[in-house]
């Protein structure tokens, strides 16, 4: 138990000293922790909690109360709050630390701010001109925190006033400060796409920053975007087609790797946009094949990162124009994950027949039998799955045995939503197929 306690000291930002290695932390808030890990039961740890947020309480009406200790009377404040209990005496008290501290106790105070407040708390008012100070800060790490707190919650209504000192960021010269631009700018385009249509140029200069992580981040953009109008970016396919290339090819520095994984959470991002691009257009399709592939070839490692980009290029390549070729190597990945004795590799499989038999009914019923044993696994979301597959595939001449198979489960299921939404899908097969 100790060595849980001593971890989550180390990890609250801004209490370890890269220098000495010793965790500057309190005696209270070390035996705060190790008291709540040593509780046997919930309401033990609700009478331990109202006496400690009492106890913050007090100290934060009282003058005499320093920077420093309000600093960690913050980081409390955060561990009652992640633990479902109200501490928002403390809101204010955050804004202050983040408008008057030093840069650690600043630090702090914009952390407990993206903590507690969200986009409508009207106490984010009081932050924003200590925002545009900060954004205009020459100190790296004020200029990061700033980043930070308006990509997280800042109002809709303020994003003019900072919108040209985060598109400014874009040309820092600092990697860092780039990628939170970029996802700052993101965020802006979520909630407020009108009032970022003018920089659409620059996210396409992120996409071909020099930075892998600026250029991760200018993905999350272009998702979106080709998601509302794939047509108006055609002409990136090729950019796409290479950056995914370079990826697989293990081209990028080995901290974006898991597990020797080249850039696994990237590798399936591109996949996505790929698929949007490809939608019904041979052209551009033909420009994704050989890396498709080459995604197919290498994802066969024994993991489960490996499961996931396997899957996503399942679906890309059933999405976009297809080809022969890989379209026989996308079936034969289903087909063993279909029939895995893992949980979650049937799980993936029955999930990826799901989305192909939109497309390719015939794979489906493949693996007819085998999908229909999976009524009778014993977990609950592997026959949950299967209901909604076998709904899919069903056809004049399965639905009797389909239909029957869907009534012996109702009869033993117990879960009313469940019960529900199958009484409904037996109901519109029987439409479909009266004279079954």
């Amino acid at each position: 138990m100790s060595d849980v306690v001593e971890k989550t000291l180390t990890a609250l930002p801004g209490l370890f000293d890269s220098q000495t290695g010793a965790a500057k932390i309190t005696n209270r808030l070390r035996q705060l922790i190790k008291s709540i890990t040593e509780l046997t039961s919930k309401h033990e740890e609700e009478n331990l909690i109202k006496k400690e947020l009492s106890a913050m309480k007090e100290q934060v009406s009282s003058p005499n109360t320093t920077m420093k200790q309000m600093r960690e009377i913050m980081v409390r404040a955060m561990y009652c709050e992640m633990l479902g209990y109200d501490a928002s005496f403390t809101y204010i008290h955050a804004i202050k630390l983040a408008q008057q501290g030093s840069v650690l106790e600043k630090r702090v105070g914009y952390l407990a701010v993206s903590l507690f407040l969200n986009e409508g708390h009207e106490l984010l008012l009081l932050l924003v001109n200590t925002v545009l100070k900060d954004l205009q800060s020459t100190n790296l790490i004020e200029a990061c925190m700033a980043l930070t707190v308006v990509a997280q919650v800042f109002p809709k209504d303020m994003i003019p006033a900072v919108l040209p000192l985060v598109e400014d960021k874009l040309s820092h010269p600092k990697e860092i400060i780039r990628r939170k631009a970029v996802l700052a700018l993101y965020k802006f385009y979520l909630i407020a796409p009108n009032q970022v249509q003018h920089i659409h140029a620059k996210f396409r200069k992120a996409l071909c920053d020099k930075d892998p992580g600026v250029m991760t981040s200018s993905l999350h953009i272009y998702l979106q975007l080709i998601r509302e109008s794939p047509d108006s970016y055609k002409d990136l396919t090729g950019s796409f087609v290479t950056i995914l290339k370079q990826v697989v090819g293990g081209k990028l520095p080995v901290d974006f790797n898991y597990h020797s994984v080249p850039a696994p959470w990237l590798q399936i991002q591109l996949l996505r946009i790929l698929s949007l691009l490809g939608k019904e257009d041979q052209s551009t399709s033909e420009l994704m094949y050989e890396v498709l592939d080459e995604s197919l070839r290498r994802a066969e490692m024994n993991h489960n990162i490996t499961y996931a980009i396997l899957f996503e290029c399942v679906k890309t390549v059933y999405t976009i124009h297809p080809k022969a070729e890989l379209l026989e190597k996308a079936a034969r990945c289903i087909g063993n994950f279909v029939l895995s004795p893992k949980i979650n590799l049937k799980y993936l499989g029955l999930k990826a027949l799901t989305y192909v038999v939109q497309h390719d009914a015939k794979l489906a019923l493949q693996h007819q039998m085998t999908i229909i044993e999976c009524l009778d696994h014993s977990d609950f979301t592997i026959k949950r799955e299967t209901l909604e597959l076998l709904f899919r595939i069903t056809n004049a001449q399965n639905v009797t045995v389909i239909v029957e198979k869907m009534l012996n489960f109702l009869r033993s299921c117990n879960d009313e939503h469940t019960i529900i939404h199958l009484v409904g899908k037996v109901a519109e097969l029987a439409e479909k197929y009266p004279f079954n």
